[in-house]
């Protein structure tokens, strides 16, 4: 990653040159822990701007929820020592009206916002016709329309730019990750967006530091246009997320061992390679697709003798059957049970609908 110059409120901190970094405290706990963090991550030349949670929306009452607007102060301060520009989360009309009234640089909406439209589109009301900046994270609950009309909202208000952040999605039971990543759902979002810059937040995803590096790597491989990422002057000291929080020199050492790649060439022995095989992938997509509707039609033949002797459509002993088949064959050619089992569902579920409609004809 190449240093770059700081930002000034009078430019668009979103489209800072690539990766944009977003650095900074999960949470501003003190005037002094602020600004010494700040300071150091200024010092690595590696973040373009800088972050802390004024008010945090807990899970359970008797937490750490945020120092509040006399926190703002401080980030006022530490864009003065450091020239960097500042971001804050805002769940309320009053967060917005805060941190307009101390012209914070740029706003963004938590998880916990984005999953409940009632927030959003109070927010929305507090920034309409507001030229701020605005990013945009994930809902809690995997749900690409949660975010998808997030969007909506607060383009239909007439804010500054907006861009995205992908943290993760809360998922039931032990996980490896806090947020399960689910790469799928961002990728659809930059399908939608794609004039929208999307940053990945490894910090709330991972929820611990040593798993930061390979989730900031998997998002620069991605494409997606930088990171926010959570540094804290004394992380196992920190009063929220400890685990998850990194030194700012540690944050730079991370920073500096990712390959940020680029998204195309013009080298022509590259594109001529690339046509070449992005052809035969799509021949096979096509002999996929014709051999799953040869599956479909062979799913509608058992639905008829199923409706002929009045049996269920559901058999679950021959579903397991077919997963256990799957998950064996599928590991001699290469292919990971957590594919094989997302890509046995879906066809499960459409095999299901065809021989519903036969059932109901």
């Amino acid at each position: 990653m190449n240093p770059t110059a700081p930002l000034t409120t009078k430019t668009n901190p979103l489209l800072a040159d690539k990766p944009l970094v977003i650095a900074g405290p999960c949470s501003a706990e003190t005037e002094a822990q602020v600004l010494d963090t700040c300071q150091r991550l200024a010092a690595t030349g590696r973040v373009n701007m800088l972050r802390a949670g004024i008010w945090k929306p807990r899970t359970k009452p008797g937490l750490f929820e945020g120092i509040g607007t006399k926190g703002l102060p401080w980030l006022v301060r530490a864009r003065e020592l450091t020239g960097l520009p500042v971001a804050v989360e805002v769940a309320t009309a009053k967060h917005v009206e805060d941190c307009l009234a101390f012209d914070v640089d740029v706003l963004w909406l938590g998880a916990r916002t984005t999953v409940n439209p009632f927030s959003v589109q109070e927010v929305a009301a507090a920034l309409r016709g507001v030229d701020r900046p605005v990013l945009i994270k994930n809902p809690l609950n995997p749900d690409v329309e949660l975010w998808t009309g997030a969007v909506e909202r607060l383009r239909q208000v007439g804010t500054g730019p907006l861009g995205l952040i992908h943290r993760g999605f809360s998922s039931y039971g032990q996980t490896e990750f806090r947020n399960a990543p689910m790469w799928h759902l961002p990728i659809e979002m930059k399908r939608r967006f794609p004039e929208l810059p999307i940053l990945c937040d490894p910090s709330h995803i991972a929820g611990r530091r040593e798993l930061l590096h390979g989730i900031a790597q998997q998002a620069a491989d991605l494409d997606f246009d930088g990171l926010m990422i959570e540094a804290h002057q004394d992380p196992d000291a920190a009063w929220s997320d400890a685990a998850q929080q990194v030194t700012p020199e540690r944050l730079a050492e991370l920073l500096a061992g990712i390959v940020w790649r680029r998204e195309t060439t013009d080298q022509p022995d590259y594109l001529s390679a690339l046509a070449q095989l992005r052809e035969r992938i799509n021949h096979l997509d096509d002999e996929i697709l014709q051999l799953i509707s040869k599956r479909m039609g062979v799913a509608e033949q058992i639905g008829r003798y199923k409706k002929d002797n009045s049996i269920t459509i559901l058999q679950p002993g021959r579903w397991q059957e077919i997963v256990d088949r799957g998950v064996r064959k599928g590991a001699k050619l290469g292919l990971s049970e957590g594919f094989i089992h997302r890509f046995l569902d879906a066809i499960h579920l459409e095999s299901i609908q065809h021989q519903d409609r036969v059932m109901n004809e």
